[in-house]
């Protein structure tokens, strides 16, 4: 299996999924720390990949959804953004919105 296709299992599989630096326990830079605060706030349930740990990942994440960096927030498949659109769309209260839709 090659990443893309891993990638692309690993975001069709899981509702929401949160590609960051560290894990949400630990995060391992400001921005996926912001973004892990705002998706606990939304009280969302949702699974992390954390980059540091696999490099194909890390670099591979980057060309599935054509953006450079991390992290990146998925929900039912889709490319959401990364924390500036996540804090965007928090205080639209799209984000809100967004999870209790999938997560009823």
């Amino acid at each position: 299996m090659s990443i893309q296709e891993k990638i692309k299992q690993q975001v069709t599989e899981n509702t929401i999924v949160l590609y960051m630096k560290g894990n949400s326990e630990l995060p391992m830079c400001g921005f996926s720390a912001r973004a892990v605060n705002l998706l606990k706030s939304c009280g969302a349930k949702f699974m992390t990949v954390d980059v540091l740990k696999d490099e194909a990942i890390r670099q591979g994440i980057k060309v599935f959804s054509n953006w450079p960096t991390i992290p990146q927030l998925y929900v039912k498949g889709e490319f959401i953004g990364g924390s500036d659109i996540m804090a965007e769309m928090y205080e639209a209260g799209e984000l809100q919105q967004l999870v209790k839709d999938v997560q009823g």
